[in-house]
């Protein structure tokens, strides 16, 4: 990126958009274009001082020139969009919607990519539909909320009232992906019959297959039907029965059995049977009857990218329960993490060799009742009195500092995922898979999620060796550096990062403050590791002057895994700032 001070053809931001919703997914997406540089806008532009402020102008190959007016950032990009539109230097004409944002952008793209840029298109579309209905939705979602769980989320106690945390997460964007509120293909009366930010109440269908179909491991828990209970006797010694998410029942239930052969075998049950709340994945189910037990259940949808599907490779299942054991392993030798860090049971499993027939029983321990479980994804998000929960929480748990609540979160979280990178290990442990386990004078963590980690085979086989079952080759490196990136993108970023710059724009302290808390809790839990698994984190992390990023717009929808070299499009990066650097340091 060049610097100018050339004025942008007098151009100045046209200010807010007529709908607010879509001036803030716009500026959303322009701020992830920038950072992962899409057709050139953060590294083939020249910055442009001007009086109202900073512009980034990228210059077409006919000669003309988009201007994009951001300001400094810092969260994983120097710069971010800071107002929803591009302007073409050419005419002087505001580009303020996403669709001709996006078609001025897909121009400049290469041909093979612009397919890309239509299915990115479309998600914009249905995400803005989205953010829409929620909108139209706040209030009637927060007097449901507070109607079932009660006035104050600090008090919304044990699993059956996470769901309640889980619909209030649902409400607020990803920190890094900006149409994560979208999901292809689903109508707003399935938004509103499924979705974890409606909070609703549904049975499950069932389909019975041939017991000699199914592959299971571990046992059943006792309020599984039998096929005689979905009326089925016919099939009660031969079959055995799988949920089925009511949205995957039709044309993608049908493909599914009709390529495993198994249409002219199997049953679906004409009574639905089970009743569940969607938890923040919506795949995932907690059953009312036991709110201890969520079954995770494939979606014919896509979220976070056309490619990140929400089905599930039974060989998902099996890394699930290999990372369980690996972190039950690390636990044994870490004796002090056993009651500070719990861990959801998945080694209970069913699948009939395709990615829509499966289901996963995720068990989370016992004792919960009397605390407050909520899902980091949560912290920032708006309880049904419009005050941020993590505010809530302070006020019962912390003397009302937010700060405080933090502080002992990261604390706890760098001790943890610190340790296991001793033993070679990083967890895709985003803010989704992390609970906040709250109880007066006592913090817990809660994990979930335990398939597709990074680890390193030397440093891990140095003090447990395996072999520990995982099916996906990608899981194992021969050296330290996708596990220090998954480090740095999952638990530095979505973890730590995003609560230093929530907090800040919220107005609870100064992001100097804020990011300084991170970076000493950080460093501290560095020093405690020590010998080289330290050093290398000191000088991957904390010390470098850039970090990784996650490039997800790029991976999940904008271009071909061919095009991105993407061999796991949940971990393809590009770079960004160290923002834990002492200010003026970072790149």
């Amino acid at each position: 990126m060049t610097t100018s001070s050339t004025d942008p053809a007098g151009a100045t931001p046209a200010g807010s958009a007529p709908d607010p919703c879509e001036a803030e997914l716009l500026t959303r997406v322009l701020s992830a274009l920038v950072r992962e540089d899409v057709v050139g806008l953060r590294t083939r532009s020249t910055l442009v001082h001007r009086p109202d402020g900073d512009w980034l102008r990228l210059t077409a190959p006919e000669g003309d020139a988009l201007l994009l007016p951001v300001g400094e950032d810092g969260y994983q990009c120097a710069y971010a969009a800071r107002s929803p539109l591009l302007v073409r230097e050419s005419d002087g004409r505001e580009l303020t919607s996403y669709d001709n944002v996006l078609d001025a952008l897909r121009a400049l793209a290469d041909p093979e990519d612009r397919d890309g840029f239509d299915a990115f298109t479309e998600e914009c579309r249905q995400t803005l539909a989205t953010m829409r209905l929620h909108a139209a939705t706040r209030q009637d979602v927060a007097g449901l909320l507070t109607a079932r769980h009660g006035e104050d989320p600090a008090r919304w106690k044990g699993l059956r009232a996470g769901t309640a945390y889980d619909a209030l997460a649902a409400r607020l964007d990803h920190p890094v992906y900006p149409t994560a509120r979208g999901r292809s293909g689903l109508t707003e009366d399935q938004l509103r019959s499924y979705a974890p930010e409606f909070h609703p109440q549904f049975a499950l269908r069932w389909i019975a297959l041939p017991r000699d179909a199914v592959s299971l491991t571990g046992t059943l828990p006792p309020l599984w039907p039998t096929p005689a209970t979905l009326g089925l006797p016919e099939v009660e010694r031969t079959h055995v029965a799988l949920p089925v998410h009511p949205l995957t029942v039709g044309a993608p239930l049908d493909e599914a059995l009709r390529s495993t052969n198994l249409a002219g075998g199997a049953l679906l049950a004409d009574t639905a049977h089970l009743d569940v709340v969607p938890t923040l994945s919506m795949r995932t189910v907690a059953t009312t009857a036991d709110p201890s037990l969520h079954l995770k259940l494939p979606l014919a949808t896509s979220t976070l990218g056309l490619r990140n599907k929400r089905c599930i490779k039974p060989g998902t299942l099996v890394d699930g329960a290999a990372g369980q054991r690996l972190l039950e392993a690390v636990v044994a030798r870490e004796p002090r993490f056993r009651d500070s860090v719990l861990h959801a049971d998945e080694t209970t499993y069913a699948h009939a060799g395709h990615e829509l027939l499966a289901v996963l029983c995720r068990r989370h321990p016992a004792g919960l009742d009397d605390s407050v479980i909520v899902p980091m994804a949560a912290l920032l998000a708006a309880a049904p009195d419009g005050r941020p929960v993590i505010d809530h929480l302070a006020d019962r748990f912390h003397a009302g500092d937010p700060l405080a609540l933090l502080d002992a979160c990261l604390t706890l979280l760098f001790d943890w995922q610190t340790t296991l990178f001793g033993y070679g290990i990083a967890l895709e442990s985003h803010q989704q898979n992390i609970s906040l386990v709250l109880r007066p004078g006592s913090l817990r963590l809660l994990f979930k999620d335990n398939d597709g980690p990074r680890v390193n085979s030397a440093r891990l086989d140095a003090v447990l060796p395996g072999p520990w079952g995982f099916d996906d080759p990608r899981t194992f490196a021969p050296d330290d550096t996708p596990v220090a990136d998954l480090f740095a993108t999952v638990t530095v970023h979505l973890c730590a990062g995003a609560y230093a710059f929530g907090l800040a724009r919220q107005g609870r302290a100064p992001l100097p403050v804020l990011l300084g808390l991170v970076r000493d809790r950080l460093a501290e839990a560095v020093g405690r590791l020590g010998g080289e698994a330290g050093d290398v984190l000191r000088a991957r992390v904390l010390d470098a002057p850039e970090l990784p990023v996650k490039a997800m717009v790029s991976a999940g929808t904008l271009l071909s895994k061919q095009r991105s070299g993407a061999a796991d499009i949940n971990k393809h990066y590009t770079t960004g700032p160290n923002y834990l650097l002492p200010r003026g340091c970072s790149a």
